[in-house]
């Protein structure tokens, strides 16, 4: 495993498993052991996710300390009232049955609430309750927004990014301002395409994976790897999660990341921040 240094201090894994959709009452508690028996030590939930209750009950069976666990929440968005923040938390601890986390992220930028939050957000992370703190799917002018109020500088930015979604200026601006990038949907969801087909079945994704004896899956989340960007890609598949672990046997040549690059076609496969707005 790769790590990245927070602009905390704390290491987090640069592979995490992301359990958005995982059902509480499916067997999520048992992908979730099958990813640590793999050596997967960072797991990334929400509130919204339904499923803080499954994440903390695989943490407590798999036999891991906790203190060599990353775990990550976020802050719904119909908890952003700067009231509500608090309880917001205290339910998610609760939820988990942990007494911290190592992230606590704002899950949306939702307009006119976000600034509030993160100042609430601030006074959790100085308790302890909450390691570090940042934001996830925020573009640059909220983070513009946050840097006139924080004095707590955003640890991570989760933002949706994969080759047809590169987001380069975005990545570039979270690290000048020390904020690391974090991708979600790093393969591209089911409804990715090269305008050819399926990305996983991309010519040039191919030719790199078989000189390599690797999955074009492996060799994208390699190239997150190789780029500096976190990455939390989701399955329940034994197997799968197995071979999404499996990518530090190899590294991409600046050629190779370049191509990889030049997929992206500004294509999303979830909402856009700026106009998924949310009532709260």
């Amino acid at each position: 495993m790769k790590y990245l240094t927070l602009n905390t201090g704390a290491k987090m894994p640069m592979l995490g498993l992301g359990v958005f959709r995982v059902e509480s009452d499916g067997d999520g508690v048992g992908a979730m052991l099958s990813a640590v028996e793999a050596g997967y030590r960072s797991i990334d939930t929400a509130a919204a996710y339904n499923n803080e209750e499954m994440v903390g009950e695989a943490a407590k069976k798999c036999g891991i300390p906790r203190e060599e666990l990353f775990i990550t929440t976020k802050l719904s968005n119909t908890s952003q009232r700067e009231e509500s923040v608090e309880a917001a938390f205290e339910q998610s601890l609760k939820n988990l049955g942990m007494d911290y986390v190592d992230l606590y992220l704002i899950h949306w930028p939702v307009p006119e609430a976000f600034v509030n939050s993160w100042l609430a957000m601030e006074k959790i992370h100085k308790s302890g309750r909450a390691k570090a703190i940042g934001i996830s799917n925020f573009n640059a002018h909220h983070i513009d927004a946050l840097k006139k109020v924080w004095s707590v500088v955003p640890a991570l930015n989760q933002i949706e990014m994969h080759p047809l979604l590169t987001q380069k200026p975005l990545l570039e601006k979270c690290k000048a301002e020390g904020i690391a990038p974090q991708s979600w949907s790093p393969l591209g969801g089911s409804k990715d395409f090269d305008f050819k087909g399926n990305l996983l079945a991309n010519e040039a994704l191919v030719k790199i994976a078989n000189k390599y004896g690797k999955t074009t899956a492996q060799v994208i989340l390699r190239w997150n790897i190789e780029i500096g960007v976190v990455t939390i890609p989701k399955s329940v598949t034994p197997a799968r999660i197995k071979a999404n672990i499996d990518l530090f046997d190899f590294a991409l040549t600046a050629e190779e990341v370049a191509v990889i690059d030049g997929l992206n076609v500004d294509h999303r496969t979830g909402p856009d921040p700026d106009t998924f707005h949310t009532t709260f």
